[in-house]
């Protein structure tokens, strides 16, 4: 059966409203993270063959790196990475490589560069491989990307030995502006790529996964429509260890998709009471992407409970915990399974930022498949020139 209905809208009222593609692409990532799961468990024993004899080395290094929402992929997987692999693994835009190479380069050092893309033509992910060609002695390419026809997937299938591309399912190659499916699905692939050994063990926690975004698609919808009505000016999303990238990359989301109208901030739970505390007021809402982690709640309660406290009345929003009445939460979403299966609790979690973002901007009278009515953003960065290192 044909679906004509994506999130809330039925299909003519999506095309109406602009919204058709990022309908569609929110709701489809379920699907979508089930075709990326098959597929990169289908290539393990070629990715196994790539990545295995690098880490043997002993002494190599992981590069995450994109720009944009692809730099937040880095930094939403960068702990897990390295935590599975066993490989020192940094996050570093390539909008910092571009500029700056010779400070996160290191020449003697075997680096595998691991390139996160949608399209794979922003005019900096190019540059940032071939700085790595030019600045490491022994260098390694990783390049997953939703685009076949890309520039650094044919990069990838062009050279020799110390390169692999997992192209994404068509699927993932979102054509709204911004990045929702193609984010989760490079974020799952990444993290396969990481427990690549023992993918039979985290079938479990992807199970989990699907069914909380699943329960989010199906029974909480209305109420993230009821949300986007209230009359917020800030957003603050908190999380800690990968729910920081999650939670940066859901500030991006909103603010893009609302062009700018609703003013966004990211932190983690222990850093926003340093300071940046301050911009919380009556006219916020602070979304908590809580930890499965017992050690790491603890420290995430006391400042949801005094956040709570606050006088000013400050709506939060709960994504994973269940004292919403000490929170002064207004929307709670549950998540599936233990501390031991939430590795992919980060994909869910990417949802909220989306879904908020998409509903708020219907609500503003902004089209989300294009919501830049400046045309300050656009799909594919333009406007940046490379100057040759």
């Amino acid at each position: 059966m044909i679906q004509t209905t994506y999130l809330t809208l039925n299909t003519e009222l999506a095309e109406k409203k602009g919204a058709f593609h990022t309908a569609k692409e929110i709701a489809g990532q379920p699907e979508l993270w089930s075709q990326v799961y098959e597929q990169v468990d289908q290539m393990k024993e070629k990715i196994q063959d790539f990545v295995d004899p690098i880490f043997e080395k002993g002494n190599a290094r992981i590069i995450l790196t994109g720009a944009g929402s692809s730099a937040f992929i880095g930094e939403s997987a960068q702990g897990i990475v390295q935590q599975k692999t066993g490989v020192l693994t940094q996050a570093i835009a390539t909008t910092d490589l571009v500029t700056h190479p010779e400070l996160f380069f290191m020449a003697g050092t075997p680096t595998v560069l691991v390139s996160f893309a949608r399209s794979g033509n922003s005019p900096e992910s190019v540059e940032a491989v071939r700085l790595a060609d030019k600045f490491c002695n022994q260098i390694y390419h990783l390049v997953i990307t939703c685009n076949a026809e890309g520039q650094l997937a044919a990069y990838a299938n062009e050279c020799e030995g110390n390169c692999l591309a997992i192209v994404l399912p068509e699927a993932a190659n979102d054509n709204s502006l911004a990045m929702t499916g193609s984010f989760t699905s490079m974020l799952l692939t990444v993290l396969m790529v990481a427990g690549i050994k023992a993918l039979d063990k985290l079938k479990p926690a992807f199970d989990n996964a699907v069914a909380t975004a699943n329960h989010i698609l199906h029974h909480q919808l209305e109420d993230f429509e009821a949300l986007a009505e209230r009359d917020f000016k800030r957003v603050i999303f908190l999380g800690s260890g990968s729910m920081l990238g999650v939670s940066r990359e859901c500030h991006l989301k909103l603010q893009e998709l609302t062009d700018g109208q609703v003013v966004c901030k990211h932190d983690s739970f222990l850093g926003f009471r340093h300071g940046p505390r301050a911009v919380a007021n009556e006219d916020s809402l602070v979304v908590y992407l809580f930890a499965k982690d017992a050690h790491v709640v603890q420290y995430e309660n006391d400042l949801a409970l005094s956040i709570g406290q606050d006088k000013r009345d400050i709506k939060t929003v709960c994504f994973g915990d269940e004292n919403v009445e000490e929170y002064n939460s207004i929307l709670n979403i549950p998540v599936e399974g233990a501390a031991e299966d939430a590795v992919f609790n980060v994909l869910p979690a990417t949802m909220v930022g989306q879904l908020l973002g998409f509903y708020k901007c219907l609500q503003l009278g902004l089209q989300p498949d294009n919501p830049s009515v400046s045309g300050a953003i656009s799909r594919v960065v333009q406007g940046v020139i490379i100057y040759k290192k």
